[in-house]
């Protein structure tokens, strides 16, 4: 059963901007297994995370640091989720997440549903 859907467009040139700006908001929205990653992949994480959010209904309470988007060579990216996101979606019922990822033309984007057994 589908508890919710999530979807997240960032320009990567003003996301790198921001980063470059604000050094601290990369530790702030990047686990360490994400913040040494290209340009385009941290625009589609943190755009993943953003749609991760919105399939849980967005509550202000979740911390960045709590999804981890991880690539995995020949399948999908994958989905872990600690502390307050798998807080969240455990109050849900959520699962399981279905994320797709692209970044093309200065654009990352992503969309994520979240699952749970009916």
């Amino acid at each position: 059963m589908i508890v919710g859907v999530g979807i997240d467009v960032v320009d990567v040139a003003r996301f790198i901007a921001t980063l470059e700006r604000a050094p601290g908001l990369r530790e702030k929205l990047f686990t360490p297994a994400e913040r040494d990653l290209p340009d385009s992949s941290l625009a589609a994480r943190f755009a993943a995370k953003e749609a991760i959010a919105k399939a849980l209904g967005a509550p202000g309470t979740m911390s960045w640091q709590d999804a981890t988007v991880h690539r995995v060579v020949g399948g999908p990216p994958v989905v872990e989720v600690t502390g307050t996101v798998a807080a969240r979606a455990a109050e849900l019922g959520v699962d399981r997440f279905h994320l797709s990822i692209s970044h093309d033309a200065g654009i990352s984007s992503a969309m994520v549903v979240a699952e749970r057994d009916v």
